[in-house]
């Protein structure tokens, strides 16, 4: 009986794995370069996984631009220490990849020492062969 439950939790692993199609898992891997970015403050990565039209939306319901979000994590006024996502989802239709997902960082807004726990929806386009994050928004949990 042990063998058969090992081997049908074995096929259903290994079928959600390979469920996911190509275009997710190169989305995938965006996300994860997008949340070394917010750690880092990287204006050149930032810039480069995001498109120029970006709007930008935070759980308080402020909404950024490209060059405002870019600037408020590049000068540290925001500031991500440690950033954990979990329950992502990534659902890829031709050239637009929505991707849903709970965050829980750590933070230090100007200096002073705080935690978030959100929900996010993020909207990736494909341009020119990359993915860009094109939307952003954010709700608190």
């Amino acid at each position: 009986m042990r063998k058969i439950y090992f081997l049908l939790h074995f096929c259903l692993v290994t079928s959600a794995v390979n469920a996911q199609s190509k275009s997710e898992i190169k989305v995938a891997a965006v996300v994860e370069n997008f949340k070394a970015a917010l750690i880092s403050g990287d204006r050149a990565q930032l810039e480069k996984i995001t498109s120029p039209n970006l709007s930008y939306g935070h759980s308080s319901g402020k909404i950024e631009d490209r060059a405002t979000f870019i600037e408020t994590l590049a000068s540290g006024k925001s500031d991500f220490v440690k950033v954990n996502l979990t329950e992502q989802s990534i659902k890829v239709s031709g050239k637009t990849a929505i991707v849903r997902h709970k965050l829980s960082a750590e933070i230090n807004d100007g200096g002073k020492p705080g935690t978030v726990n959100l929900g996010v929806l993020l909207v990736f386009q494909k341009d020119g062969g990359n993915w860009k994050l094109l939307a952003r928004q954010a709700f608190k949990l």
